[in-house]
This record gives structure tokens, C-alpha cells and sequence, in this order.
């Protein structure tokens, strides 16, 4: 059994779970979250805790059941905490701007680069070189930051790009530093 799925989740003060049948609705004070599981998973409500366990002891319910139970504690952090991306911008004229609900980022390009934060994600920018993505969704929050990233993901020789803030880059020498000895 998995040691991740046999730990219950605490439900916190003013959130409400929904179970019906095998969708899962999550609606605290940051909005509402609603995923439909396996039905070869078991989600019990008892109290201010939720519990998940396997229908059998197959290979497949054994690797759904940390899975499941994961999934489920970030949506009840979604909407009670939420979750958030940070990156940063590095590079001589590299930067970004939000303006309305677009975020104008300056990357080396010919032109500006315009992304638009949607209604699950908010984009803020509190100086020119930091990106904060913010929502609800573990999953899309993630997406959304991988999706920014990778416009001008970070090179090795100069360490010029977008980064998340707790990523390490390697970097390489140059081909002028292979002909000294």
C-alpha cells in the first residue's frame, strides 16, 4: 500500500468537499475545483478528513492510490492557499511589462512577445526581470509557467533566458577556453 496514499487529508474550515460518485467538487474561499477519479479508487468523506484507498490490490490501483490522494490535496490547497510560479528574466535587455491583463516581454526577438494570462491564471510582473504566475490549479499554474519558459528557455554559454528562481543552469565554457592549456 502506498505510505503516500494512507496519509488522510484535512479538510480546513470553510472549505466544502462534494463526492458524487467518482467526481470530487472542492469549493473554498478561492474558488471551486471539480475532478472526476477512477472509479477503482474509494474517496470517503468522514468528518474534516478525507480518505482515499484502492477498490483491489491490483498493480494498477496500487500506483493510482498516492496519485489520487496528491491530486486531491492540491485542490483543497487550491482553494484554500493557491499556488504560485516565480521566474526570472536574465539578459541585457531582456525584460518584461504587464499592461492590462497582457504581459509584454522583451526576449531578443525582432518583436515584443504578448502573452495573455486567462481566467484560471493571474500574471503579475513587480519588476522587469520577475514573472509571478498564480491560481488555483497546481497543474495549469505549472503548465502556464512551462508554456512562458520555454518562449526563451535559459542557453548554457551566457545563461541568458527566462528561469524558474530556484533553477540552476550549468554552465559551459566557451570554445575559446578549449584551446588553452
Amino acid at each position: 500500500m502506498s505510505r503516500i496514499g494512507k496519509m488522510p487529508i484535512t479538510v480546513p474550515a470553510g472549505v466544502d468537499v462534494k463526492i458524487d460518485g467518482y467526481c470530487v467538487t472542492v469549493k473554498g474561499p478561492k474558488g471551486t475545483l471539480s475532478k472526476e477519479f477512477r472509479p477503482s479508487m474509494k474517496i470517503t468523506l468522514d468528518g474534516g478528513t478525507l480518505a482515499v484507498e484502492p477498490a483491489t490490490e491490483s498493480k494498477s490501483d496500487r500506483s493510482l492510490h498516492g496519485l489520487t490522494r496528491t491530486l486531491l490535496n492540491n485542490m483543497v490547497t487550491g482553494v484554500t492557499v493557491g499556488f504560485k510560479k516565480e521566474l526570472e528574466i536574465q539578459g541585457v535587455g531582456y525584460r518584461c511589462q504587464k499592461k492590462g491583463k497582457d504581459l509584454d516581454l522583451t526576449l531578443g526577438f525582432s518583436h515584443p512577445v504578448v502573452v495573455s494570462d486567462n481566467e484560471d491564471i493571474t500574471i503579475e510582473a513587480p519588476s522587469p526581470n520577475r514573472i509571478i504566475i498564480s491560481g488555483i490549479d497546481n497543474q495549469k499554474v505549472g503548465q502556464f509557467a512551462a508554456e512562458v519558459r520555454r518562449l526563451r528557455p535559459p542557453e548554457p554559454y551566457k545563461g541568458k533566458g527566462i528561469r524558474y528562481v530556484d533553477e540552476v543552469v550549468k554552465r559551459k565554457e566557451g570554445k575559446a577556453a578549449k584551446g588553452k592549456k
